[in-house]
């Protein structure tokens, strides 16, 4: 007799497990947005990239908590939404912007495959690392976030040797032992991170209707809030320290 290899699904109702099902589908989707973002990036649309890849951003901001408002993992235990999430998530936060950064010319000529391939292989190596969130939901290194990043090198627009010394100074801090908070599940100030992060929408948006020319004061308060995100663990821990 086979022996049988797949888990056997729970007693549900069919109308309970396709809704359950269908939050993988939705999941899933975003690695069909990141093809879309990729091949406005091969044209050299680089404002209807980003506004793809933000799309993908909402999707995976909201596919979690439906997930478990229908409680997925036990209606459909034979699909694994956390190894899903991982597959998309490499697409959307490191591939495609890894493409965008590479080819975009906003690094040295020379300096720039490499440093596309460092991105895509430090991004590989941060998802698969079993470390990259402490016990209090920070990231720990840079939370390969190249989407993000790409947003702000389009942005500031640096010299290309500026920029590709950023690049590969986040390279190496993929792999540093600091932390960076989850904008929605690090408990502490909780209540001005997710505002300042829906500033900073709102101003990200802003920035891609007028093509990455919003003046400077939203430039400044996109990259305060930028520093507040990266450092504020930090410095928090520093003043205690004191």
């Amino acid at each position: 007799m086979d022996q049988q290899t797949e888990t056997q699904l729970p007693q549900a109702s069919p109308l309970m497990q396709a809704a359950a099902f269908s939050v993988h589908v939705f999941t899933a989707l975003g690695a069909g947005v990141a093809l879309i973002a990729l091949m406005e990036a091969v044209r050299e649309h680089w404002t209807a990239m980003f506004w793809w890849l933000g799309a993908a951003l909402v999707i995976d901001g909201i596919d979690g908590p439906i997930a478990r408002r229908l409680d997925v993992v036990r209606l459909q235990p034979n699909w694994s939404g956390e190894v899903l999430d991982l597959v998309v998530d490499f697409a959307t936060y490191v591939f495609v912007p890894a493409y965008a950064i590479t080819a975009s010319g906003l690094l040295s000529p020379l300096a720039a495959p490499v440093l596309g391939v460092g991105i895509a292989v430090s991004g590989a190596l941060y998802f698969a690392d079993r470390r990259m969130k402490s016990d209090d939901n920070h990231f720990r290194g840079f939370p390969g976030l190249w989407n993000i990043a790409a947003f702000y090198l389009f942005l500031l627009h640096w010299p290309p040797v500026a920029s590709s010394l950023a690049v590969a100074a986040m390279i190496v801090l993929t792999f540093m032992p600091f932390h960076v908070i989850h904008p929605v599940r690090v408990a502490r100030l909780r209540w001005l991170t997710l505002g300042l992060i829906g500033v900073a929408t709102v101003l990200a948006m802003v920035t891609l209707i007028d093509d990455f020319k919003p003046g400077t004061a939203a430039t400044v308060a996109l990259c305060a809030i930028a520093l507040y995100v990266i450092g504020s663990d930090s410095a928090i821990r520093l003043v205690r320290r004191i």
